[in-house]
């Protein structure tokens, strides 16, 4: 495994491979890897001669107070998991890697996805994501591209960007691949965020896919899978939203369709915010 601090090396990196015939697999990520992450890169591994695993501390998606400066920066860890797994790059750059001040980056705007739910908590949160995965797919210039599930209003928002930018020529064609949640024994969706849990607290964070399966089984209208969801959360759990609605588009629906919907899901578990969802096949 090579770890690659610039984005000349890393350009002659995919280039060799690329003269090998490999075709280039990328996983974004900003560091702090965990087993969800991992689950990405083996997914990676499975289709791709050559896979990149980038690890950026993104600070256009950070808000004020929201705490840039203290999130984990665990490289030698983050390594340590890439080189396990068997990925062939981690690329680790730093802010002036990324933002050249000699180079115009195009700061993207995430639009009506991006305003509502976890974009209404944290405005300017997509743009900033946007503008980055954009910028890496750039400087990676993979053929596929791998995320998790869990971000389910990122997934959404990253597919629309390539298909506009696809569309308009403006890339060439990269293949999106979404990797299913990955979970504890007890359900909850691994993150970063759950190492900051108290023992109580994540007892209480353990109640929240629970209440994403008793909404999914209780049917038809999305009032009464809310209203099964928010009986299962422990009222620990201080709900910010809860809400059905349409995978793609992200606007709420009045009740489950034909094709799938999607339950969404943010708490606060103390001072920690949790996201989940789970998709509802409206056939069943």
């Amino acid at each position: 495994m090579q770890l690659i601090q610039n984005g000349r090396d890393l350009t002659q990196a995919v280039a060799q491979a690329r003269s090998l015939g490999k075709k280039i697999g990328f996983v974004p990520t900003m560091g702090a890897l965990h087993q969800g992450h991992m689950a990405l890169v083996k997914k990676a591994e499975e289709t791709c001669d050559f896979v990149v695993v980038s690890a950026f501390v993104n600070p256009l998606q950070f808000g004020e107070g929201e705490g840039f400066e203290d999130y984990p920066r665990t490289i030698s860890v983050d390594a340590r998991l890439v080189t396990d797994q068997g990925a062939d790059v981690l690329f680790a750059p730093g802010v002036n890697d990324v933002y050249p001040k000699d180079v115009e980056i195009k700061k993207l705007i995430a639009g009506p996805i991006g305003q509502a739910f976890e974009g209404t908590i944290r405005p300017g949160h997509f743009d900033g994501m946007l503008t980055v995965v954009s910028r890496l797919f750039d400087m990676v210039t993979p053929d596929q591209v791998f995320f998790g599930e869990k971000d389910a209003q990122q997934v959404a928002l990253v597919a629309k960007l390539l298909r506009d930018q696809i569309v308009s020529g403006e890339r060439s064609p990269i293949k999106l691949v979404v990797c299913d949640t990955v979970r504890d024994a007890d359900g909850l969706a691994l993150s970063s965020r759950n190492r900051r849990l108290s023992k109580d607290q994540l007892e209480v964070a353990k109640t929240i896919y629970p209440a994403l399966l008793a909404g999914s089984r209780a049917g038809p209208s999305a009032a009464k899978i809310t209203d099964a969801a928010k009986a299962k959360l422990d009222p620990a759990a201080k709900l910010e939203y809860l809400e059905l609605v349409d995978p793609q588009s992200f606007t709420p629906v009045p009740s489950t369709l034909p094709t799938p919907t999607r339950l969404i899901i943010s708490v606060r578990v103390g001072e920690i915010r949790l996201i989940d969802n789970l998709l509802i096949d409206g056939t069943e």
